[in-house]
């Protein structure tokens, strides 16, 4: 197999990790809080081939003499694009927005052995469920019934409340049937500080992986500021019309890389017929 016909195989083979990024950022489109990513590509291993230097011709000459010949290209990583999206008034109390593009929730989740592990969203669309624990409590939970955490704990909500106030600090206040007002607690919020080391555990969820969760995290101050709407949600940052032009100069590129592994067999055809 010459040259020309390894390198487009192997690009084809990464150009579509790339589409399955694109189709993945288009069917979260319309997800909470959902962030894009971004396939990013870099040479994989090139041979270089060295020629005699003609001195009198390359004064002052910046690049290697000779030619390179290369293995094709590979996704280094996909990049999570931390661009805030739009956000969505709701008027439902249960609907939290944050309003910092680098601010995430933090919820409870269960890695894949089975241990409860810190996990992290953007999606402030909360319910209750019943508390297991006290009949008489309720628990703030994701969509997907993952605890919300607070900066003691879980966040609960007494049964007998007739509303739910979340400040724009995250303190949870809670006014009873009988007219008391109760603090529920406050949203334990974290600062993304390496966001591109988390991975996605799927349900709209980041974690970290076999990274010290100290080193990618910053917990927010809950006197920090103003960094949360009630009776909002952020839609995605998903641009269809962007996806759109990114898959088709994609699928072009996968078409080119395809004609020239037809072209180069057909070479070697010619090739093999010579008499």
């Amino acid at each position: 197999m010459n040259q020309s016909m390894i390198s487009a195989a192997v690009t084809m083979g990464q150009l579509q990790h790339k589409l399955d990024a694109i189709s993945n950022n288009m069917a979260n489109s319309t997800t909470n809080g959902y962030k894009r990513r971004e396939a990013q590509f870099s040479d994989i291993l090139f041979q270089q081939i060295n020629s005699e230097a003609l001195n009198p011709t390359e004064a002052g000459r910046l690049t290697p003499n000779g030619i390179r010949l290369g293995s094709g290209a590979r996704v280094s990583s996909t990049a999570l694009s931390l661009e805030a999206g739009t956000l969505q008034q709701t008027g439902r109390l249960l609907d939290v927005a944050l309003t910092q593009p680098s601010f995430y929730f933090q919820v409870s989740g269960v890695d894949n052995n089975g241990n409860e592990t810190q996990q992290f969203t953007r999606d402030g669309a909360f319910y209750l469920s019943p508390s297991a624990i006290n009949p008489n409590q309720l628990e703030l939970v994701t969509s997907e019934g993952n605890k919300v955490m607070g900066v003691d704990g879980p966040i609960t909500i007494p049964a007998d409340h007739s509303k739910i106030t979340i400040g724009q600090n995250g303190q949870v206040s809670v006014t009873l049937n009988n007219g008391a007002i109760v603090e529920s607690g406050q949203l334990a919020i974290v600062n993304m500080v390496r966001p591109q080391l988390m991975v996605s555990v799927g349900q709209n969820l980041q974690a970290p992986q076999d990274i010290p969760l100290n080193q990618l995290i910053e917990e927010v101050n809950a006197g920090a500021g103003n960094f949360v709407q009630q009776g909002a949600l952020e839609s995605s940052n998903v641009n269809i019309s962007t996806e759109m032009t990114e898959m088709i100069q994609t699928q072009r590129s996968y078409q080119f890389n395809a004609r020239s592994l037809t072209i180069a067999d057909q070479m070697m055809g010619l090739v093999n017929g010579l008499r």
